[in-house]
């Protein structure tokens, strides 16, 4: 029996996220194109046309604005609008900018990422991340997107899930493949320093474009459970593949926050689920309160009065009446950090759309279906349902 509503705060962000790779569609000129395409990367699928929102993100907007969302995070794709090192294709910049403008119309309220995984392929062969000059390249490319981010957009993503770049980094660099049965592998700490220094190099052109921009950067928080005894080990372990890139974050205008399932720990490292735990499509556990520990533990690293945006926060499920109880569950846990005190500025669902989770289709996150063939694209009842949420910012709270 329901007895009493948090109404989220005026102006609370509420919306859905996506990523250019993955739903865009033929984006040649990236790094992941060329690697979905190299037998020996051991990528069961490319993405090849993705959702085809590139030519089709209009019926994505109008489709977000009608079923009540009033924010969408989209971003940036530094391969189109950079194809080769200092040749910025004016049309690709125009591009974006009518993206902006386009939510803007829809009334959604854009909030642009400038790298969310992908680099061109020049920037790859150069060495990535860590070659000599990348955080000037990666600058240089900011700078060239003024005019899609000057006016009209408050929130900027300078770079989506740094600790994951240094995780990847680190496995290539070691010549493994694949991930552990639980916890992540050890970030390479070269990766980590660069993305830090091209992170606050990125901020400072932001705010040069527009002080007015909230500009920030989206974390992959883990959910580390210290089980009895393993408290210290669990800090040690999440020390360099969470927390050090949570403190890069001090003065910026925000932070985003991203979670999906936990991460248990104890005196050995990581513990792997038990078998009997409900799994989802990624095989990661079912736990739905993890983003509400996600917030809590951003804020005690950071500090309290650091803002806080759920940038993503989903599941992989071919069962939608699975996906309303996750969002629930992780609604309530969001709820009950504002209600403690937390400055939760927003919440944006991943994903938006079913699309290319890097290497396969299968698992699908959207809260709208899309046909691989027709690209037809269908609201889920978790759409109707988080969307309506949107409408009244009301969350309803069932008595114990």
């Amino acid at each position: 029996m329901t007895h009493t509503s948090l109404r989220f705060p005026d102006g609370f962000l509420w919306g859905a996220s996506t990523a250019a790779h993955q739903i865009e569609g033929n984006n040649v000129n990236s790094d992941w194109w060329r690697k979905e395409h190299d037998p020996e990367a051991g990528i069961s699928e490319p993405s090849l046309d993705a959702c085809d929102s590139y030519h089709r993100w209009e019926q994505d907007m109008d489709l977000l604005a009608r079923l009540g969302f009033t924010d969408y995070r989209f971003s940036v794709e530094w391969a189109r609008i950079e194809p080769a090192p200092g040749a910025f294709s004016r049309a690709e910049i125009a591009h974006y900018r009518r993206m902006v403008d386009g939510a803007l119309a829809r009334g959604l309220r854009p909030m642009v990422t400038l790298h969310h995984f992908t680099v061109p392929q020049w920037f790859e062969d150069l060495g990535g991340w860590t070659a000599d000059g990348a955080v000037e390249l990666f600058a240089r490319y900011v700078e060239n997107c003024a005019p899609i981010i000057a006016d009209g957009v408050r929130h900027v993503c300078t770079i989506n899930e740094p600790n994951m770049i240094a995780v990847m980094a680190g496995l290539a660099k070691r010549g493994e493949q694949g991930f552990p049965p639980a916890g992540l592998p050890f970030p390479d700490l070269e990766t980590t320093e660069a993305v830090i220094a091209a992170h606050h190099a990125a901020v400072k052109v932001v705010r040069a474009v527009n002080a007015d921009i909230q500009v920030g950067w989206t974390i992959a928080n883990q959910v580390y459970q210290a089980l009895p005894g393993a408290e210290e080990v669990t800090a040690a372990y999440r020390r360099p593949r969470e927390d050090v890139f949570i403190e890069a974050a001090r003065g910026d205008d925000f932070i985003g926050v991203q979670s999906y399932t936990r991460t248990k720990v104890g005196q050995d490292g990581p513990v792997t689920a038990p078998e009997d735990a409900e799994r989802t499509l990624t095989q990661w556990e079912y736990y739905p309160a993890a983003v509400g520990e996600a917030l809590r533990h951003t804020a005690d690293v950071i500090g309290r009065d650091m803002p806080l945006i759920v940038t993503e926060n989903g599941i992989a499920t071919d069962d939608d009446t699975r996906r309303i109880d996750y969002y629930t569950g992780a609604l309530a846990a969001v709820a009950s950090a504002v209600e403690d005190g937390l400055d939760v500025h927003g919440y944006l669902a991943w994903s938006a759309l079913d699309n290319y989770e890097w290497g396969s289709y299968t698992p699908t996150f959207g809260l709208i279906a899309v046909d691989p063939v027709t690209f037809e694209r269908t609201p889920k009842p978790s759409a109707e349902w988080l969307g309506g949420l949107g409408r009244t910012r009301l969350l309803p709270r069932t008595a114990s």
